[in-house]
């Protein structure tokens, strides 16, 4: 994709946003996610001058807004000094030419925000190549307006270039890089599947932490594990799967896996390309689903990330729904949560409260899970418990006389080594 955050901050430094409500949506989610607009250009480090919310019943196939209301905002981005405007509806490749030929400003949408901000977090190889390969299918269509030999080309004059003689070459060079992208990518979720294979051979029950961005999901990993997982106040501050491990009573181990936020209108070419990141989710034991219920959108928050669970094929996952930052919640915002998801859990990742109760939730999936066996174990045999500690869970260890009485939990593949020291 055009790398527009190269070229700043000598280009785009002044944005002007436009939010569109139609007929089809909820009253004033056009000002709510316009708002949220307004924080992701923000994440980029580009000043907001002005935001205008345009009230929308049919759209136009070549400005999506009329052309009289185009011709007002583009006086305003102009009289403001805004060099880049930014659409909360997704445009069109043609839409976004003709914008930026009208106004000579650059033009972008809020998929092409979120691919920057994607773009700006990721670190690792897999989060790198997933973020290039959804900005160069994200790109390919646009190359008339974009690209010349992959450089930015935006506007006309000291901006415009030679890319319409080689439209044709860039293509090709966009294709190949896909194809090599998506082969480099296929190569790394080998080596996941690898690692994740090694991990099931010592079978520990695993979960995964979802839920909107900034809802405070990476703090929860931290305070449970004691890891040192990059914890912000802002969208998307971690974009890769983190997995650690949670030590809970009576020994009982959980491999917890921190992923990525959702957000609404997630470009779906991202929602493609971060499936191998998110295929945590698809095969974890149980999902902890985190919301925010300081938030006064969380309704929404919690449709969103259904809604792509949904469509990672995760849905009929056991979900426990944990409404966090209650230390900071008027008494009215859990009231709200307690009517909407009747038997969440309430925690405070920053101060730990409730963090007790929801360990107590997952002890209580994982021996849903794993049906307790007990077993006797000849004293000569000390090899035979020390396998059930590395490969399962010990409730209880008791020493007499014809041997080791064990009450614990192993997984199926295991059932062969213990069937001979297995009592019920």
């Amino acid at each position: 994709m055009a790398d527009f955050l190269t070229d700043k901050p000598a280009q785009l430094q002044r944005a002007f946003l436009v939010g569109v409500q139609t007929h089809d949506m909820a009253a004033g989610e056009g000002a709510e996610l316009l708002s949220e607009l307004k924080e992701l250009v923000e994440n980029l480090r580009i000043e907001v001058v002005r935001t205008t919310l345009v009230s929308l019943r049919r759209a136009t196939p070549a400005l999506l807004l009329g052309s009289g209301k185009a011709e007002e905002i583009i006086a305003q981005a102009k009289a403001d000094d805004a060099d880049v405007i930014v659409f909360d509806e997704a445009l069109s490749p043609a839409q976004q030419r003709n914008w930026e030929e009208m106004s000579g400003i650059a033009v972008i949408d809020r998929q092409e925000v979120i691919l920057e901000i994607f773009a700006d977090r990721a670190h690792t190889r897999e989060a790198i190549l997933q973020v290039a390969l959804a900005r160069m299918e994200y790109s390919l269509p646009r190359l008339t307006r974009a690209w010349t030999h992959l450089s930015r080309q935006r506007g006309k004059g000291a901006l415009g270039g030679e890319g319409e003689t080689q439209l044709e070459q860039d293509r090709r060079i966009v294709r190949d890089r896909i194809a090599h992208l998506k082969q480099e990518l296929k190569n790394v979720v080998q080596q996941r599947d690898v690692q994740r294979r090694k991990r099931q051979r010592v079978p520990v029950p695993t979960c995964a932490i979802v839920g909107y961005t900034n809802a405070g999901k990476s703090t929860l990993l931290n305070t449970l594990t004691g890891a040192e997982v990059l914890a912000a106040n802002k969208l998307f501050a971690t974009l890769d799967p983190t997995t650690r491990q949670l030590v809970m009573r009576g020994n009982q181990k959980l491999l917890v896996t921190d992923t990525v936020g959702f957000i609404r209108r997630l470009p779906h070419g991202l929602v493609e390309a971060f499936k191998a990141t998110l295929e945590e989710v698809v095969v974890a034991d149980f999902l902890i689903h985190v919301i925010d219920v300081t938030n006064p959108n969380f309704e929404h928050h919690r449709a969103t990330t259904l809604s792509v669970m949904e469509e990672l094929g995760a849905a009929d996952k056991t979900i426990v729904t944990v409404f966090n930052k209650i230390d900071a919640a008027e008494p009215v915002m859990l009231q709200r949560a307690r009517r909407l998801v009747p038997d969440a859990l309430f925690v405070s990742a920053q101060t730990r409260a409730g963090l007790e109760t929801l360990e107590s939730r997952c002890l209580e999936l994982i021996a849903e899970a794993h049906a307790a066996t007990e077993l006797l174990v000849p004293h000569a045999r000390y090899d035979v418990i020390a396998r059930l500690h590395a490969v399962g869970h010990v409730q209880s260890e008791e020493q007499r006389d014809d041997g080791v009485h064990l009450l614990g939990r192993f997984p199926a593949t295991q059932a062969a080594f213990f069937a001979p020291f297995v009592i019920r």
